[in-house]
Formats: C-alpha cells, sequence, structure tokens
C-alpha cells in the first residue's frame, strides 16, 4: 500500500544544511554562493539586546538570534509576528508605506514565516506564510503569498541538470514535432534563431552535441544557488511561487503557480504576470504579459510577447513581439509578430516563420491522418489562414499564403508566394490564386509591414527581424514559383488542343505566352501539379495576371535598390553608375533563422565553425547574428541587384541611359500602383452596401469606424509617393535624363 513520504527532522535544523555535506566544495560553507548571489552591498550586524527584546515583544521567534543579521538603520518596531528559521540578513527598514498602483503598504516584515533569506532595504513582507531561501531586493512588496521558496537544485526554467541529478530530470521543449525528434534545451536569452537552428539538422549529430554543450557550459551544476526578486518588484495575493528568478520592476497578482522559471524584467521591459495563471519549466523574456488564466508549461516567451485569456502554450517558443490569447499551442515554434486570438483554434507541431495570424476555430496541424504523432507544417511569414481552416501534416506554405474558410482534406504543398488558397468543395478541388495579396488586399500587405516595425519594442536587437514584404526569401519564392506556372500554362496550352504551340517545350511553351502576355492564358484551364495529396485535380486561377504581378513586383524590388544605391553613392551619371555595379551578380539562397534573413551559404559556415569549435558558445553565434544585421543592407542590395538583372536581362555593367530611364519610369509606375491599390482595397469597406447596412447613415460609420480620408496610413502612402516622384525627377535630372514618363 503506497504511503506519503513524510520525513521528520530535528527542529534546529529548519534553514540549515540548503547544501548537503557531498555538494559542498573543500572549505566553503552552505552560504558560499549565496553570498556570490548577493550583490546589494549592504554591511550585515547582529542584533543588539534591545533589538531582539523589542522583537521578541512584537511577536517574533528565532531559531537563534545571532544568525539574525540586520544593516545599521534597521528598525526592530517594524518587524511583527514572523517566525524566523536560518541565516537571515535584512536591510534598512524606515517608517513609510509602500504605494503600487492601489497597494499600499507599510515597510516591513510581518505575519510571515522567513527561513534563510536576504532582504535589501526597504521592504514590505507581509503574510507570506512560507518564504524559503531567497534573496531580496530593496523597495520590494511581497503581500499575501501561500508559498515562495527556492529548492538547492533550482534551475530557473534552464534546461540543465544539477550534480547528483540524473538525465530523465532534464527540461526539454518538443519543437516543431511531437515525437520529440527536434527538441532543444531552454536557456535564458535563447532567440529565435538558436531554436530554428538547434530543431533543424538533426542528422548532424556533431552539430546537435555541440548545441547541448554551449546551453550546459553556460550554467553553473553546482546545488545551492538561491532565488532572486530584483528591486522594486511586487508579488501579491499568489499562492505558490517556486525555483523563480525574478528580474527588477516586475508584478505578480493572483497567480496560482509559478513553478521552475525566469522571469526577465527590467528598464529593457516590465513583464506582468495576473490573475489564475499556472505557469511551470519556462523562460519569460523582458516586457512580457501573461493575464487571466493561462497556462504555459515547458515553454520560451521572448521578450514583448503576451499570453492572456486562458491561453495554453505547451513545449512552444513565442517569437518577440507576439500576442496569444484563448487558444491552445502546442510543439510549435513561432518566430516574431504573431497573432492568435482565439479560443477555438489550435496550433500544433508547426514551424511559423513569422508575421503570422491564426483565426477563429482553425485547426493547424492534426496528426489524426498518420499512424504517429510526427507530422510538422512549415508556414513562410505572412501567414494567414481564414475562418475555420482544418490543415493536416505534413503540410508546407510560402510565405503570404492566406486561405479561405474549409476543411482541407489532405496535405498541401503550396509553393505560390503571396497567393490565396480555397477549397472548392462544390467542385472537389483545390483553387490557388498566386499574386492574390498583390491584386485585393496591398492595404493589408504594406500596413502589416509597417505596423510590425512600429510595434517592435525590442530594446536589444541581436536579431536583425525583416518585416518588409518584398525581401530576398520572398523574391526567390517568386522566381521559383514562375517555372511551375509556365509549365502549367504550357500543359494546359497543349491539353486544350492548340496544334500551333509556340515551342514545342512546355514550359518554354508557357514561358513564351506568359511573358507576352497573351489573352490565351485566361482561357486554359491550368492544373497546379503535387500541390495536394490526393489524385484530384486542383487548378491555378488568374495565372497570367499573377506571373505579371511577380515580374512586376521583382523589378521594383531591384529597381529599389538601385536607386537606394545611387542615393547612397551619391551619383550623379551613368558612367558613375556602372563603375560602383558589380560586374558580376547571382542570386543566392536564403535561410529565414528566426525572423532574420541569413545567407544559405553563412548558414553553412556558420555549421562549420561551430563543429570545428571556431565558435563556441551561444554568445558567439549571437555575435554572428549581430554581424549578419550589419551586412544585411548590402546583402539585400547585392541580391536585389542580382534579381533585376536576372528580371529585365540587363548587363548592369553595361546599363546604358534609355534602360536606366526606363527602370526609374517603372518605379514611379509601380509605385503610384500601388499607391491606389492601397486606397482602393480599403475604400472596398466604405463603399461594400453590407458593411454600409449597420449604420444609420455615413456621418455615422464615419464616426464609427473613421473617415477614409482620415487613414492615417493611407495619407502617409500619398506622401510618400508625391516625395517618391520628386526624388526620381532629381535624379533624372542630374543624370541628363528624360524627366517625361
Amino acid at each position: 500500500m503506497q504511503q506519503n513520504k513524510i520525513s521528520k527532522t530535528p527542529l534546529d535544523t529548519l534553514g540549515y544544511q540548503f547544501i548537503s555535506s557531498e555538494y559542498l566544495p573543500k572549505g566553503k560553507n552552505e552560504y558560499y554562493l549565496r553570498n556570490m548571489q548577493n550583490r546589494n552591498g549592504i554591511h550585515y550586524r547582529m542584533l543588539t539586546a534591545f533589538e531582539i527584546e523589542m522583537l521578541v515583544r512584537n511577536g517574533n521567534s528565532c531559531d537563534n538570534w545571532n544568525h539574525f543579521l540586520v544593516s545599521d538603520a534597521f528598525n526592530p518596531e517594524l518587524v511583527k509576528n514572523c517566525k524566523f528559521y536560518g541565516l537571515v540578513r535584512i536591510g534598512k527598514l524606515e517608517p513609510f508605506y509602500m504605494g503600487f498602483s492601489d497597494l499600499k503598504a507599510p515597510v516591513g516584515l510581518y505575519n510571515s514565516t522567513i527561513i534563510s533569506c536576504d532582504f535589501g532595504d526597504n521592504v514590505v513582507i507581509d503574510n507570506v506564510n512560507y518564504l524559503s531561501h531567497y534573496i531580496i531586493g530593496s523597495e520590494v512588496i511581497i503581500t499575501n503569498v501561500n508559498e515562495m521558496v527556492t529548492t538547492n537544485h533550482a534551475k530557473f526554467g534552464n534546461g540543465i541538470i544539477k550534480e547528483g541529478e540524473s538525465e530523465e530530470v532534464r527540461i526539454w521543449m518538443e519543437l516543431c514535432n511531437e515525437n520529440t525528434g527536434r527538441k532543444v534545451m531552454p536557456f535564458n536569452g535563447m532567440l529565435a534563431g538558436d531554436a530554428y537552428l538547434w530543431s533543424r539538422y538533426r542528422d548532424d549529430k556533431k552539430l546537435q552535441d555541440k548545441f547541448k554543450t554551449f546551453t550546459e557550459q553556460k550554467f553553473d551544476n553546482r546545488r545551492g544557488y538561491y532565488g532572486k526578486v530584483g528591486d522594486r518588484t511586487v508579488i501579491k495575493n499568489c499562492k505558490i511561487i517556486k525555483d523563480v528568478w525574478v528580474g527588477s520592476d516586475a508584478y505578480f497578482k493572483g497567480a496560482n503557480k509559478l513553478k521552475n522559471l525566469t522571469v526577465n524584467s527590467g528598464p529593457e521591459g516590465l513583464t506582468q504576470i495576473g490573475e489564475g495563471c499556472e505557469i511551470v519549466n519556462g523562460i519569460i523574456g523582458y516586457g512580457c504579459r501573461l493575464f487571466y488564466g493561462i497556462k504555459a508549461v515547458r515553454f520560451i516567451m521572448a521578450s514583448h510577447s503576451q499570453l492572456k485569456y486562458g491561453a495554453r502554450l505547451i513545449n512552444s517558443y513565442l517569437g518577440n513581439n507576439a500576442t496569444i490569447s484563448c487558444c491552445e499551442v502546442l510543439n510549435s515554434l513561432i518566430f516574431p509578430a504573431h497573432e492568435q486570438h482565439h479560443n477555438n483554434s489550435f496550433l500544433c507541431a508547426a514551424l511559423v516563420m513569422g508575421q503570422s495570424n491564426i483565426a477563429a476555430g482553425a485547426t493547424i496541424g492534426s496528426n489524426h491522418n498518420s499512424r504517429g504523432a510526427d507530422g510538422e507544417i512549415v508556414m513562410g511569414r505572412g501567414f494567414w489562414p481564414g475562418l475555420c481552416v482544418s490543415l493536416k501534416h505534413n503540410s508546407r506554405f510560402a510565405s503570404y499564403t492566406i486561405l479561405t474558410k474549409g476543411d482541407y482534406p489532405a496535405e498541401l504543398d503550396i509553393p505560390f508566394p503571396f497567393s490565396l488558397v480555397n477549397h472548392d468543395v462544390s467542385k472537389d478541388r483545390i483553387v490557388i490564386m498566386p499574386g492574390y495579396w498583390f491584386m485585393y488586399n496591398m492595404y493589408a500587405l504594406a500596413r502589416n509591414s509597417w505596423k510590425y516595425i512600429d510595434r517592435d519594442k525590442r530594446t536589444e536587437r541581436i536579431q536583425h527581424i525583416e518585416y518588409d514584404f518584398l525581401a530576398p526569401d520572398t523574391v526567390n519564392e517568386m522566381f521559383r514559383a514562375m517555372p511551375l506556372m509556365e509549365t502549367a500554362v504550357g500543359k494546359a496550352y497543349q491539353a486544350a488542343g492548340h496544334t500551333a504551340a509556340p515551342l514545342s517545350d512546355a514550359t518554354d511553351t508557357g514561358k513564351f505566352l506568359l511573358k507576352s502576355n497573351d489573352p490565351v492564358v485566361n482561357q486554359l484551364t491550368v492544373i497546379a501539379e503535387n500541390i495536394e495529396n490526393s489524385k484530384r485535380k486542383n487548378i491555378l486561377i488568374k495565372t497570367g495576371s499573377a506571373y505579371q504581378m511577380y515580374q512586376q513586383f521583382i523589378l521594383y524590388y531591384g529597381g529599389n535598390h538601385l536607386l537606394q544605391l545611387i542615393k547612397e553613392k551619391k551619383i550623379t551619371s551613368v558612367e558613375d553608375l556602372r563603375k560602383v555595379l558589380p560586374a558580376s551578380v547571382s542570386r543566392n539562397e536564403w535561410v529565414n533563422a528566426g525572423g532574420q534573413l541569413i545567407p544559405e551559404n553563412e548558414i553553412a559556415l556558420l555549421k562549420e565553425k561551430i563543429k570545428s569549435g571556431k565558435i563556441s558558445s551561444w554568445e558567439s553565434i549571437h555575435d554572428f547574428y549581430r554581424q549578419q544585421g550589419q551586412k544585411y543592407a548590402t546583402l539585400k542590395q547585392n541580391h536585389a541587384l542580382a534579381s533585376l538583372a536576372e528580371i529585365t536581362g540587363i548587363r548592369l555593367k553595361k546599363i546604358d541611359a534609355q534602360q536606366l530611364n526606363s527602370l526609374l519610369n517603372n518605379l514611379v509606375s509601380t509605385k503610384e500602383w500601388i499607391t491606389h491599390a492601397i486606397y482602393d482595397a480599403r475604400a472596398k469597406d466604405y463603399q461594400n452596401p453590407f458593411r454600409k447596412m449597420v449604420y444609420e447613415n455615413k456621418a455615422e460609420m464615419n464616426e464609427v469606424i473613421g473617415k477614409l480620408e482620415d487613414n492615417g496610413f493611407i495619407r502617409e502612402q500619398q506622401e510618400e509617393l508625391k516625395q517618391f516622384k520628386k526624388e526620381i525627377a532629381s535624379i533624372k535630372r542630374k543624370f541628363g535624363l528624360n524627366t517625361k514618363r
């Protein structure tokens, strides 16, 4: 018959022997790590007989008053009804009350049981039933807490093991896959790029072992570290706080259980944890918010992210500036700028590459179509599933894919960026419109890029996060998608019975038809092959328009960077421009590593340096991110120029005035089109009768949603267009080009 194991130990040992003798270094006592951790600079002394008498008179007890040390400014009148065990050290206590929000509490220690703790100056400790082995900063308020304790093997959420512990107790985060095959060891300071690199390349055992070594060497495996609470932190009305390290200026209120955590807080961002939260085995970044009954287990929240309204985050990494509320997220690696707000949305075993938004009713990642829980979904940045979308493992989506409402019955592989995917149940097929965002939703596309930059609250920007929808990753995806569209159109042309094919090869035929913008393309039924794990025929629509959009935006991307080069170098002639343009350019592949775009060859070099020992820590990897961030503008510009040369066929080193003039004209016309498209996309909301019908009149509609002409983002874009035109006109004059278009 099983029974609870209740130990019996002499009372005079309570608060002592925190570190057992087998783990104490020779010549050290049990306080050696505590003394190293306590950096408040307070000089502690023993009590006077008068102070002891006053403390006893105030209802306090202590197992040994010689182990009760205080600062010179200690006031015994401000300590009442407390029980003390072990070595306790208390800083200055002055007759003030501390106020935070609506909470007001007198300085001092009241109605609490305190075991072997250090306190800074002017703390408030009131009604803490059990406070053990913590170092408390100055002006800290802790009131109405059931239990606040640190064990001698505390890891504060980091994936390490302490002396004498078995491997089985190590905490892992099982990212991207439920079968643990991509698990990583969490650590304080882990970036999305770190989690990405570690969760990939699983066949490279040497690399994987290095990542584990880097993590273990970041932390001391000695037993006996105390929990810490930073200056001015407020903790009230919480139940259980165990093995938690808390930074300064944090605010905890009404949490049910906080266990094995590092909670970063301070000038970089103040962190708050609210009512009903149960948070175990995790790292919480600066400036995070966790409120209203959330559950988080085995997780990392990067800085300035939020969990709210009953959200569940389990075995997952949540990137910077992201928000999850109400829903459930399991086994996922989420890059920065993610939004998921709805109670019945579910995300599982996913790699989400940022700037994503998961709608209500979305079920992203059902493993029920496989023999084991080993499926994955990979979503390029800007992924946007509509209401009640259901997806199956394994699936993969190019950047800025939007899916309409529907139950998608089989695995998907969508290689077309900026596309709209629709499950047409009536005709039993998937319908894909490549380039949908360009054609019908420029307002959202452009505004999202703007708002993510505006909402990036990181103070330490180790990784340079790309938010622009036109970048090396999306441009490369458009280049990869175009030959697929060419082949599909060529095959459709042949299948339609056209005998006079422009060229014998289907791909060449499709390319000819698409580049010449032949209207026959609009009459073809274009089959999209290998995009679904099924035998049914799925189609591409508006292929001709999408192909033209891809070309136009690649041209715009390259032209803008050519313009930037002209401005940076203050070039005023075609001859001088040729001198600064590279002799040869090639469009390289890139990796989205945690929201930071890095050339694929640089990632390969990084891996080799890690394995060879040239890079020997996570800090060195972070330096690599910084270096790549510093080079990014130049590398992106080179990629853009290579893309420009490839899409136009221009040899940049021999560019002439006519070609340059044409490129500048194209930039202006595209910028005009984008600005008008942004306006038109938003204007539809004011013209749609079904949106207007809930208002009594136009005046009420304008009062509720604001006037279209007052839209700040649209006005900003219109002003940008004016300045852009002036800029282009000025450059043309300097180059002696025709200023007319």
